[in-house]
């Protein structure tokens, strides 16, 4: 095996032994490889519908890429502060957030940047066109029914910026009995969230609605003497409202016709300068920020083989972010898709979908507005012969604005023995430039191109009742990276452009393995993820800024009773940042919980049990030690 095969797993030791950390290793490969061991009495059970493994749903072990589920159940009894906060306890996800909840926040899926990550909210694509990215800050945890996480490649799917993968929310969705459900908890830093929300379906109809809000008085989200002089000794807090609703009508067996909305709105606090000196940190800089999503849909089962899906959406990311001077960055968005499914015979699925996507941007600096359009067919096939799996899709994307690109993935997967799975995946993908990529004054080239990149992986799955294990290897190469020029001469004469420009230059190389396991052992649940990354810069060999070359989290759960308690363990490696290099950091979150009867609970938490400082990004800091205490109230069947 070349030499490279092995520098992610040394980089890791080394570091783990450099901070200690070897309780945790040991710990770690215990819960990996000692809890699969299969027992007597154990039945297998059913498998997940998930949709975004091949875009219609299908039993998650009929899935050949690497998927993962987060429900409803797990979202609500988790530690985590924020729907970014929970994402990256999965394996493969790494965190970028400046400051702690209610600051701006992305996610890197197996390495790659912000903008390489899709996230899709019901369906319908989200995220600001400018900066290429979603920003995780303005979405609440109450609104969201489950989470489906394809790492991976996925453009051949679902088209321009699934380089690392796909991140699909789920909202809540009405069925049988009604159903009201409320939440309240108070923290400390003056913080709080309370939400509500009611569902159900009757005489063919289905409805779900929610409204929740989340507010805290926060620490300053820059830390003192940074570097740049943006400190303000000023708290950084945040309130956040979101809005949902779900409906439909079933007026034939299989036919139903759909409507959601889902409103975010987020108001945050932050540390920065601005004009006319931009030296003066002392004003009070906020962000308003705000997202819509809407979408009509129909799904009709027209024979017994043949299902066909229609979605209209429209989607509005609004960012008003300043002090005195407030500037202003919309993102509208409408796509409509047409996709058809077809099964021939069992365990056969061939689809066809076509899509049109239409972004425009209105901003501040730009002096119009800058629109592009997106028409797009992808073709696909899902089938099992006997223990061979085989998944494979293509897609032709064509660009008004970049030009034509096509994108393809297969995957094939074998079942070596009773829920043991060894599976394989080679795909293409791009990202598109973004709207400030290609227009945003003294920095945007209208002729840049998209990125491109290559990936392999390579994984083994393990599945025994409620026994799991896997591992997957990964190596993902990245050309036409979009970065920075600041050579003059690349960039054109205009002397706005004296600072540098955007420019198509860098190439990346990512690659590592991502483990996980989880078990039950008689009234405890026990859960673990690791990570090991090696990004590169192609050109320099110098490590990508804000990957940790190792990340572990280690979570066990305990039920006695009306009681149940639980523990959860992050630990991040050190990471490069801006010419520094971030120390690593664990932070351990404890909860309990207790029953008082079929409605009503009680619930505590600890989150940063410890109290660690540490830096998430450079010259900012997240909250220190936080307790909370709140109560529930689940009426399911009133």
């Amino acid at each position: 095996m070349s030499h490279h095969r092995f520098s992610v797993l040394r980089a890791w030791s080394e570091g783990a032994v450099a901070s200690g950390s070897s309780g945790a290793l040991v710990l770690s490969f215990a819960l990996l490889f000692g809890l699969g061991v299969p027992r007597a009495g154990h039945a297998q059970g059913l498998s997940p519908v998930v949709v975004t493994g091949n875009r219609e749903p299908t039993p998650l072990d009929r899935i050949v890429g690497d998927v993962v589920v987060i429900d409803a159940e797990q979202i609500r009894n988790s530690t985590a502060d924020s729907v970014e906060d929970l994402l990256r306890r999965e394996g493969g996800i790494q965190l970028s957030r400046n400051g702690g909840p209610g600051q701006s926040a992305g996610v890197l899926l197996r390495g790659i940047g912000a903008t390489g990550t899709l996230v899709l909210v019901d369906g319908v694509r989200v995220g600001a066109a400018t900066l290429g990215q979603t920003d995780f800050s303005a979405i609440g945890l109450a609104q969201i029914e489950r989470i489906e996480i394809l790492r991976g490649p996925a453009s051949s799917l679902y088209g321009a910026d699934a380089v690392g993968g796909v991140v699909r929310i789920i909202t809540r969705q009405g069925s049988v009995a009604p159903r009201i459900g409320a939440h309240a908890a108070i923290g400390e830093l003056h913080s709080s969230a309370a939400d509500l929300s009611i569902s159900g379906a009757d005489s063919g109809w289905d409805y779900a609605a929610g409204v929740a809000r989340e507010a805290s008085h926060g620490v300053s989200a820059i830390k003192p003497g940074d570097a740049f002089g943006l400190f303000n000794p000023d708290r950084d807090g945040f309130v956040r409202t979101n809005l949902q609703w779900r409906g439909g009508y079933t007026f034939a067996p299989g036919q139903r016709i759909g409507l959601g909305v889902v409103r975010n709105l987020l108001r945050s606090q932050f540390d920065s300068v601005g004009p006319p000196t931009y030296a003066d940190p002392s004003p009070d800089f906020r962000n308003r920020y705000e997202t819509r999503v809407g979408s009509l849909d129909y799904r009709g089962e027209l024979t017994r083989t043949w299902t066909t899906t229609m979605q209209l959406s429209s989607q509005r990311d609004d960012l008003r972010s300043g002090a005195t001077d407030v500037s202003r960055f919309e993102t509208r968005r409408r796509q409509l898709t047409w996709q058809n499914a077809w099964a021939p015979a069992d365990g056969q699925q061939l689809l066809a979908a076509i899509e049109r996507l239409d972004e425009e941007v209105d901003a501040t600096p730009y002096s119009g507005t800058p629109r592009r359009h997106t028409n797009a067919l992808v073709l696909g096939y899902t089938g099992k012969i006997g223990a061979l799996k085989v998944q494979g899709d293509v897609r032709h994307d064509r660009n008004s604005v970049f030009g034509n690109v096509s994108t393809g993935k297969l995957g094939l997967a074998f079942d070596i023995a009773p829920g043991l799975t060894l599976r394989g995946v080679a795909g293409t993908a791009f990202r598109a430039p973004t709207f400030n990529d290609l227009y945003y004054p003294g920095y945007g080239i209208a002729t840049i191109g998209p990125e491109h990149s290559r990936s392999i992986e390579a994984g083994l799955q393990w599945r025994h009742g409620a026994a799991s294990a896997a591992a997957t290897v990964y190596r993902n190469r990245v050309r036409d990276l979009i970065a920075s020029e600041a050579d003059r001469s690349f960039c054109p004469p205009d002397s706005s452009y004296d600072f540098g420009c955007a420019r198509n230059v860098d190439r990346a190389i990512l690659q590592g393995a991502t483990l996980t396991a989880a078990d039950r052992l008689g009234p405890f649940a026990l859960r673990a993820a690791l990570d090991f990354l090696d990004a590169k810069d192609g050109a320099t060999g110098q490590r990508l800024p804000r990957r940790a070359a190792h990340q572990e989290t280690l979570g066990a759960d305990w039920s006695g009773g009306a009681w149940t308690a639980g523990a959860t363990l992050l630990r991040v490696g050190a990471r490069p940042d801006s010419g520094v290099t971030l120390p690593a950091y664990r932070i351990v979150d404890l909860q309990a919980r207790r029953r008082l009867d079929q409605h009503w609970q009680i619930e505590a938490k600890l989150l940063n049990a410890f109290d660690r400082r540490y830096e998430p990004v450079r010259d900012y800091q997240a909250l220190g030690r936080q307790g909370w205490i709140g109560v529930r109230y689940d009426g399911a069947g009133l």
